[in-house]
């Protein structure tokens, strides 16, 4: 569902209106959060923790507004609520994408999920279809490798963007604490760090509870 944000009494219009002009609207922040009772409780509840973390990242996305918000034809929606768009690899080294719808109740969501995991891996090529391209996502990412300290994404300047982006690195153990980090990178014209530390500040929340 889309609603168009009311610009005359948005307290950011003149923010949005000046980096909308910008070549490369978008900037980006590296953090980590503190993952180690949400790997608990996944182990001890037989879950991925891949789809523990990216559900609670979905739930925090939906509880930030700014994070809800889009560009579309010169104006600002509002998507509710937003879903997830990750990547997903294959064994042979390849990705494609995939969507998921988001629901609250996790047990829903993961069979949303696996069964697009499932697709991914039965396919060949980006699956770069329609739901791919859907402005109530938010595109996530993952470089489980190796410890993330920068990132940056490749962007098509000729084509309008405005959904944020989150990727996730490989989990690390600090102190006898287990910890993600995870690059986000959002258009300035849409929020501030401000609004990226609130998600951060929401989804460190989610982690810890249950």
């Amino acid at each position: 569902m889309f609603k168009t944000l009311d610009q005359k009494n948005w307290n950011r219009k003149e923010h949005f209106e000046f980096f909308s002009t910008f070549d490369e609207p978008f900037f980006g922040i590296v953090s980590e959060v503190d993952c180690t009772k949400a790997y608990k409780f996944s182990k001890n509840n037989k879950r991925s923790f891949f789809a523990h973390y990216l559900h609670k990242t979905l739930m925090a996305v939906n509880e930030i507004e700014e994070f809800k918000y889009r560009i579309s034809n010169d104006e600002v929606i509002i998507c509710e609520p937003v879903h997830s768009a990750a990547t997903i690899a294959r064994t042979d080294g390849t990705f494609a994408f995939s969507f998921a719808e988001f629901d609250t109740d996790f047990s829903i969501f993961q069979k949303s999920l696996k069964k697009e995991i499932e697709e991914v891996q039965n396919s060949t090529g980006l699956r770069f279809n329609d739901d791919a391209k859907r402005l109530d996502s938010i595109h996530i990412s993952s470089f489980p490798w190796h410890k993330l300290t920068g990132l940056t994404h490749s962007r098509n300047f000729k084509h309008p963007d405005s959904v944020p982006k989150i990727t996730f690195g490989k989990m690390y153990s600090l102190d006898n604490k287990c910890k993600l980090p995870l690059a986000i990178n959002v258009h300035h014209g849409l929020m501030d760090g401000f609004h990226v530390a609130k998600f951060l500040e929401k989804f460190q929340e989610l982690l810890d509870s249950e």
